[in-house]
């Protein structure tokens, strides 16, 4: 069976062991809504957890709600050079960050309009990071209650703590502040590299109750 996701801006480990495991349909016909992962990632600073988030042009007036397809960047903002300094700042220790860096940050350097495509254009990094085909299949409608896929549209809440048992590794500030729970995929790419990819694998998706 299919599961439903939302595309999110360097997704998750939570929502990327989900890809990785099943048949993965992007939901594009929603509309957008405020403080969930389709414009931000979590990800292990010196601090702790820090937020990245990509601004974007709310719609307003009359118009109300939009269609996430339609939400633009708010492009005027240098958001892009801060997020790369922000990882570069985080990260540089790691012991893979130099062997993906050439890989993630020319994103930090593109011009997407729109969000749906820059989220894409960030999963299909991973992708091509992880050595998996990047999935292609979207929605063709929008379906509240979906009867023939796993829907697992609510991974995109940030708000929302999972029923999730989460296997540790090595976080380069984990002597820190302990293990960051849920991250994006960056920070698991940057401190397992290579096996990025069987760490996703193994991670029990039995919450989705599948």
């Amino acid at each position: 069976m299919k599961t439903v996701l939302h595309p999110t801006y360097f997704p998750d480990i939570l929502l990327m062991a989900t890809m990785v495991q099943t048949d993965c349909v992007w939901e594009v016909h929603d509309n957008y809504q405020k403080q969930t992962y389709r414009n931000r990632c979590n990800i292990a600073t010196d601090r702790g957890m820090h937020s990245m988030i990509i601004p974007i042009i709310h719609a307003g007036g009359r118009q109300g709600r939009q269609k996430v397809k339609d939400v633009q960047i708010e492009n005027v903002a240098l958001w892009q050079r801060q997020h790369w300094r922000t990882l570069q700042t985080a990260y540089r220790t790691s012991p893979f960050f130099e062997y993906y860096e050439d890989d993630i940050a020319p994103i930090y350097q593109e011009k997407h309009p729109y969000l749906l495509d820059f989220n894409f254009r960030s999963i299909e990094i991973l992708c091509n990071c992880l050595q998996i085909k990047f999935p292609t299949i979207k929605t063709t409608n929008y379906t509240l209650h979906p009867t023939t896929e796993i829907d697992a549209r609510f991974l995109v809440n940030c708000k929302t703590e999972h029923r999730f048992e989460q296997q540790q590794y090595t976080q380069v500030f984990g002597d820190r502040h302990g293990f960051i729970k849920n991250t994006s995929v960056l920070d698991l790419l940057f401190n397992e590299g290579p096996n990025a990819l069987s760490y996703l694998k193994q991670q029990n998706l039995e919450f989705l109750d599948a």
